[in-house]
């Protein structure tokens, strides 16, 4: 026998599933830039100080020359910056060209480098 209906079945709406939140994107923290700072020294030759410079970071003779010139006259130049590993990287291979062998009688050190992380 067939059964009746019930009109409130057919108009039902069906239950809906409590949407998810969106939870916001977590983004890690950046580390800043670091800089490479070659300071002066006034014992390894322009040359010398040139030579390194362009070996370990490919410069061009003008840019190498620029900066071996800042560092001469303010102290420091920023040769290089980048991220951190990258700049320990890069300081530890100018320092490693050792002193200039022409001044090592006058008691010349390898090259004086540190990083710095800079202002973003």
């Amino acid at each position: 026998m067939p059964t009746a209906i019930d009109s409130d079945t057919l108009t039902a709406t069906p239950k809906m599933k409590p949407q998810p939140r969106i939870q916001p994107q977590v983004r890690p923290k950046l580390q800043p830039p670091y800089a490479v700072i070659l300071h002066n020294d006034d014992i390894n030759g322009f040359d010398y100080v040139i030579r390194s410079l362009r070996r370990t970071f490919g410069f061009g003779l003008a840019k190498a020359f620029k900066l071996t010139l800042q560092a001469h006259f303010t102290g420091r130049s920023c040769v290089w910056s980048g991220m951190k590993e990258h700049a320990e990287f890069k300081a530890d291979q100018l320092r490693s060209c050792g002193p200039d062998p022409a001044m090592v009688h006058k008691g010349a050190m390898p090259l004086s480098v540190s990083i710095e992380a800079q202002p973003v």
